[in-house]
Parts: structure tokens; C-alpha cells; sequence
């Protein structure tokens, strides 16, 4: 398989040169077309910073970041606005929906910026809308929605432009077990259908329905682990190893 991405050598510096703080330390590592991979880590790691840097919304001190071979690193203006609009799906765990838009409108939205036409858009739609199961809810507003609804919806979203790549930040954070069981096992659908998942989260449980889960420690990967052919529960197990060998317990490190 082709990597989809590719982040080589990146550092990320935070502060003035009397004080320098080193977010990410010469990090690099590769995702393969179809993969569905979890950055974890204790607060203040670098994980999250790590994504920000791969998603556009920072920039990198120095490195560089290739997605589907073009770097991202070097993209300005209109190039990166282009970029993001059409090569990346964003799931935020605030969810970022537009509270005077229906469900439908909400996820309608990214297509009609690409000027996609009405048919292709209402097409997309109910097909995405089936996929992850919200058709009962595509005329509700977000303060109709429960918060597992609202997230399929942000899903629905991210998804519908077919991205290169699918960013998730803590998507299950604000969402009770139930609600999160149900949107992992959506993302593990998606990834079966062929979507390229990189998701970050604290969570074991969460980290668990990935394939390969990446920790990070003081800015640089500590280790990283396969799923292959164990099961989910071997899997968890594998991942709270590791955990313990970051140095604390699930509150304080994941």
C-alpha cells in the first residue's frame, strides 16, 4: 500500500528565544492508504500539537509533511485553503456544528462550497446519512440531536468531501459510553470502506478500535503497536502495557 502521509523529521518549537518550549521533538513516522491509526500520550505530550501540525492549523518549526506526496508544509493562501476544503476531514470533539443549520444543511455545507450541484449534494447526503445511521435526524437543528447524533453528524461531514485523510481530535470526549461505542464502531465501518482515519485520544478504550496506535512521550514517539489479527480486547490490553510503561496510571497518563 502508498502512504497517504508522511511526517518527517518534524520539531515544533513554542515561545520567544528566552524561553523556548519544544512541543515536538524530530518526529516521524508514515500512514498507509486505508489505515486507521491513534496518536495517545499523557497531557502535554505533544499529540495534539502533532495534529494541529498535520491538519494545517499550525505550522511546523522545521520538517516536513506529505499528504498523498504533496507537502503540506510549503502550501500558502488559496493553495492551503484549497488543500483543506478538499483533502482533509475534520471531527472535532466539540462537535463545530452550525446551529442555525439542519443536520442535512450542516453536512450539505461542505459540498455547496465546492459548488457541487443540488442533485450530487442531496445524492451524497442520504447515502452518508445512511451509512452512519442518522436519517431520522437529518431535518433537526443541533439542539434537537443528542450528543452521539451530533457527532455522526460532524462524521457525516468530514467524510462526505471523500478526503485523503480523516483527522479526529478526542471525537469521543464529550460522549457518554454508549454514544462512543457507537461512533467507534462507525469509524471502524468507514475504515473497512476504505477511509484513511488518524485520530488522537487519551482514552484506552477508544485508542483499541484503531489498527496501530503511535504513543508519544516529551515530544517524541515512545513506542508504537500493531492490532494485526488479535482481537479488541487483546488489543486494549497491549495498549494499557504501554500506558503502564509511560510511567502512570489511565487518569493520569492517556
Amino acid at each position: 500500500m502508498s502512504n497517504i502521509l508522511e511526517v518527517k523529521n518534524i520539531e515544533k518549537y513554542y515561545g520567544s528565544h528566552q524561553s523556548l518550549t519544544k512541543a515536538i521533538d524530530d518526529i516521524s513516522f508514515n500512514v498507509q492508504k486505508g489505515e486507521f491509526v491513534c496518536l495517545m500520550g499523557a497531557s502535554g505530550s505533544g499529540k495534539t500539537t502533532l495534529l494541529n501540525c498535520i491538519s494545517t492549523i499550525d505550522r511546523v518549526t522545521s520538517g516536513h509533511i506529505l499528504v498523498d506526496g504533496l507537502d503540506v508544509t510549503k502550501l500558502k493562501g488559496n493553495d492551503l485553503n484549497k488543500f483543506r476544503r478538499e483533502e482533509l476531514g475534520f471531527i472535532f470533539q466539540d462537535f463545530n456544528l452550525l446551529d442555525t443549520l439542519t443536520a442535512y444543511e450542516n453536512i450539505a455545507l461542505a459540498l455547496s462550497i465546492q459548488n457541487k450541484s443540488f442533485k450530487e449534494i442531496d445524492e451524497k447526503v442520504k447515502k452518508v446519512a445512511q451509512e452512519l445511521d442518522i436519517k431520522d435526524v437529518l431535518n433537526k437543528y443541533p439542539y434537537q440531536m443528542s450528543g452521539g447524533e451530533k457527532q455522526r453528524v460532524t462524521s457525516s461531514r468530514a467524510i462526505i468531501t471523500d478526503p485523503k485523510l480523516i483527522l479526529a481530535d478526542e471525537p469521543t470526549g464529550a460522549l457518554d459510553s454508549k454514544s462512543s461505542k457507537m461512533l467507534l464502531e462507525k469509524f471502524n465501518y468507514l475504515n473497512k470502506l476504505g477511509s484513511t482515519i488518524l485520530m488522537v485520544s487519551h482514552d484506552a478504550f477508544t485508542a483499541s478500535y484503531a489498527k496501530r496506535v503511535i504513543f508519544i512521550k516529551d515530544g517524541k514517539i515512545f513506542k508504537e503497536i500493531h492490532k494485526g489479527n488479535d482481537s479488541r480486547k487483546i488489543f486494549f490490553d497491549k495498549i494499557i502495557d504501554v500506558v503502564t510503561l509511560l510511567g502512570g496510571d489511565l487518569n493520569d497518563a492517556l
